[in-house]
Parts: C-alpha cells; structure tokens; sequence
C-alpha cells in the first residue's frame, strides 16, 4: 500500500462520518480515528509490519478511498490471474440493476456472452450500461451496489473457461 493509497482512505473515512478504522494486511496496519475527543480532526496511525515500523504521522484527506478497495481487490485477482478483470471504464456510480425495483442483472455463477449488460455506472445524470468484453462465468463480483468507482477500478472477475 503506498502513500496515495493511505490518504486515500483518510479521505473516505474522513466523509464516511465513521469515528473510527482499522485496517490490516500482511505488511501494514493501520487505524484512523475521526473528531477526536480533544476536538483536533483526525489521527492516523501506520505501522509497518513485521520489523519495520514507521512512527504516528498525522494526514490530511485527499481523494476517494475506492482506489484503495480497488486496489485490494486487483491484489486479489492477480493471484487469481486466470481469471478475467472486467473494469470500469468511466468515473461514477456502480448500480447492479438497471432500476431499485428489477432484479440485478448478473449474479455470482451467471454466464455472460460479449456485449451482455453486467451493470450500470451513472456519471453526470447519464446512465452508462457496461456490456461484457468477454464470455464466462461471473466469478466475483468486485464492488457494492451504489458505490462510486474509479476509472480503470475492478468490477467483476470472469473464468473464461
């Protein structure tokens, strides 16, 4: 995780209203306290693991923490690597179904075609449909129901097979 990264969670959490994180992986840990009782803003701490530990820094938010879930989340399906990553294409919101009140239009296990419609992505008051590049099977779906994405962020991975 680089520093981007982090401050990209301090951000996230920051406008979450969330008064505090924890996150841990294999080298880092680290939690984030918002409105801290002395009424100072927010505490970060990171300590990276196993040896090595860096001391508490204090950081302000600067962009969206998607990128961080994204991030995670390709982490996982590089291990995966025979799986396909079907990723968004525009910045906005991630919807599953093309309307609250109809079914979501692939589920985990789902077998899509090219040209399939995986889901919707709103930017600027405009409902974009994401159609599959490839044919398979829905193996993972990457992210919530009405989350924001980032360009480029992983939405489903696919077994092509």
């Amino acid at each position: 995780m680089d520093l981007k990264d982090i401050q990209n969670l301090i951000k996230f959490v920051a406008k979450s209203g969330a008064s505090e994180v924890k996150l841990e992986t294999e080298d880092i840990k680290i939690t984030i306290k918002t409105g801290s009782d002395d009424g100072k803003g927010e505490t970060t701490y990171i300590q990276q693991l196993p040896a090595m530990s860096q001391p508490q820094m204090q950081q302000q938010p600067q962009q969206t923490a998607a990128n961080v879930s994204a991030s995670q989340e390709q982490n996982q399906a590089e291990a995966d690597s025979k799986f396909i990553t079907i990723k968004s294409p525009i910045i906005g919101t991630f919807y599953r179904k093309p309307t609250p009140d109809k079914p979501v239009f692939v589920e985990v296990g789902s077998t899509v075609n090219v040209g399939d419609v995986l889901c919707v992505i709103e930017a600027m008051k405009l409902f974009n449909e994401i159609e599959s590049e490839v044919s398979g099977k829905i193996v993972k779906v990457l992210v919530d129901d009405s989350s924001p994405v980032e360009f480029d962020q992983p939405l489903f991975l696919v077994d092509p097979s």
